[in-house]
């Protein structure tokens, strides 16, 4: 079915990316993979080439469009290339909403800029060794000492991690408030008691840095404190929805593109004197596997439209989240299958697509918690 989303301009910004994709990206992937970490130098470039802060004001030396299809459109370039080292979708959609919708206009003057030129590379930081989806299981704690914030914690399982220079903390700010005692504190490259731990060593997205961090008795200034005092879960909760529909955009992508390879894949293969796609089990299973990616697409396509217009809500987001997750998980298992040996092996895309995206139904929130948001939503 033809897309119907995309304007002309955002074709155009799709070539952009392609070209970026194969002069700064693709030439150097191999070698980030095996160092663990992207080149700072792919972030510059990426600014430069107005690839970052699009929903940034332009004062502040952003794009000025809040369109969310431009978004969608890098997702799904990077996605299909294989490169989701370079963490952009994290840094705009993830990072970028609470910087513009939460910081004073010090701090937009302050952070912007370099967010925009990639020199400023972003991370935020939840999750801890005892605390994943639960909130309330923070320890990381900040103690009000008049001028400054005296930040003491750990973080694990942080994307973009080692070169982050600037990393939203969710900290307890009040003991015996539970998930609403926590505030958002943004700690900077270079504070004293600011430790980066392991680059964690993981079984894919091996090209982008997935860090421990610790904080002992950093002196976060008070101006560093991002939105409301104790707000934190507030803040959390308003900008999930475009986190999960990032997430299920190149979800989608990539169930898609693992299963263009496997169709001319199993055109040319032959088995038993004939092409695997002669064999019936075959056909079936590209079929069902083409449908199911099809009835996503169109789904999805109608949260990207509805996101644009500000009305997707957190009960369709966390659906298409789930769904275009678990179907990019069990496409990639299919597709690696119907590879035979050859799908085992690191250098065949179907298994790096495979390794890449086994993360994608856990983090943003796992299937679990989706249904969660989901059913308390229909049972009421």
């Amino acid at each position: 079915m033809k897309r119907k989303i995309f304007a002309p301009e955002h074709e155009e910004f799709r070539a952009t990316v392609r070209s970026f994709l194969a002069k700064e990206v693709l030439p150097y992937y191999e070698q980030w993979e095996k160092a663990g970490i992207v080149s700072r130098d792919a972030w510059r470039a990426a600014g430069k080439q107005g690839l970052l802060g699009f929903a940034v004001p332009q004062e502040y030396g952003g794009g000025g469009t809040p369109d969310f299809r431009y978004s969608a459109v890098l997702a799904e370039e990077f996605t299909r290339a294989g490169a989701p080292g370079l963490a952009l979708g994290l840094h705009n959609d993830i990072i970028g909403p609470y910087l513009t919708g939460l910081a004073t206009e010090e701090q937009k003057r302050r952070w912007l800029p370099g967010f925009c030129d990639g020199t400023l590379i972003t991370a935020i930081a939840m999750t801890e060794p005892g605390a994943g989806s639960d909130l309330q299981g923070i320890r990381t704690h900040a103690e009000d000492r008049g001028d400054h914030w005296l930040l003491n914690g750990s973080k694990t399982f942080i994307s973009s991690g080692i070169l982050a220079d600037l990393v939203i903390v969710v900290a307890k700010t009040t003991p015996e408030g539970g998930a609403h005692g926590l505030s958002l504190l943004v700690v900077e490259r270079g504070m004293d008691g600011f430790e980066r731990g392991r680059n964690l060593d993981k079984i894919g997205q091996k090209a982008q840095d997935t860090a421990e961090l610790f904080f002992h008795d950093v002196r976060v200034p008070k101006e560093n404190l991002l939105g409301d005092l104790n707000g934190a879960f507030a803040h959390l909760m308003t900008n999930l929805a475009q986190e999960r529909l990032s997430i299920a955009v190149s979800g989608i992508a990539a169930a898609e593109h693992v299963l263009e390879l496997t169709t001319e894949y199993v055109k040319e293969r032959e088995a038993f004197g004939r092409p695997l796609a002669g064999l019936q089990h075959i056909r079936f299973e590209i079929a069902e596997m083409a449908t199911e990616c099809a009835v996503t697409r169109t789904f999805l396509d109608r949260c990207i439209e509805d996101h644009a217009r500000g009305e997707l809500d957190a009960v369709h987001a966390s659906m298409g989240k789930w769904w275009a997750t678990e179907l990019q998980k069990r496409v990639a298992d299919r597709c690696l299958q119907l590879h035979g040996g050859y799908g085992y092996m690191a250098e065949y895309p179907v298994a790096r697509a495979f390794t890449d995206g086994r993360i994608q139904t856990i983090y943003g929130g796992t299937t679990e918690i989706m249904k969660e948001i989901i059913g308390r939503a229909v049972l009421g």
